[in-house]
């Protein structure tokens, strides 16, 4: 399967840090894989509704929702580009996730299946010059992973608050040039054995 990757970018901000070391990342992919990035700010979905229990799902057909779901069902490798916003998630991408639960019961989608063994990838950027802070967001990640059965690349962090600041994180951008050559892991939980 050739690979074809989906960036979610979940800013409020346009060419933001995150985006931008995201970008650079992506540079180094090779010609033939297909990248596909998607603004979650330009394509908003609905807040999620729970309707696990009270409702059949239906596959949705059209507007944002439509349009991630198939994005997302068509990548081999969906890298979450959020800002660290208060420690985790901006909340763009948290309800990107939150419409996971949703699509994991629209029938004859298999969207647990379908994603198992595809890989999860993360790229932000936060202010603080202490990475630990960005802990909650990547745990989030590598969590979703497992419990979908994924891959998990780990997160790309950059240090970065006033717009273009990463591009001076020389770091960052070093770990960029080869953040996806890697063969990253099945995603496991804390409480699993390795």
């Amino acid at each position: 399967m050739n690979r074809r990757f989906l960036f979610v970018l979940g800013s409020s901000r346009s060419e933001g840090n995150t985006e931008l070391l995201a970008r650079e990342a992506a540079e180094q992919l090779p010609a033939d894989v297909e990248q596909r990035w998607i603004d979650l700010a330009e394509h908003p979905l609905p807040d999620f509704e729970d309707l696990r229990h009270d409702s059949d799902h239906v596959r949705p057909t059209d507007g944002s929702t439509a349009l991630l779901l198939d994005a997302t069902l068509a990548a081999t490798d969906i890298v979450i580009a959020s800002p660290l916003y208060w420690y985790s998630l901006s909340a763009h991408t948290k309800r990107y996730l939150d419409h996971w639960s949703g699509w994991l019961r629209t029938p004859g989608i298999n969207f647990k299946a379908t994603l198992a063994g595809r890989t999860l990838w993360g790229v932000t950027a936060l202010a603080h010059e202490e990475s630990e802070v960005a802990d909650p967001l990547i745990g989030t990640l590598n969590h979703s992973a497992a419990y979908m059965g994924m891959r998990f690349g780990g997160v790309l962090l950059g240090n970065g608050s006033r717009p273009g600041d990463v591009l001076h994180d020389l770091d960052a951008l070093a770990r960029a040039k080869t953040f996806f050559a890697q063969e990253p892991p099945l995603a496991r939980f804390p409480y699993e054995a390795s």
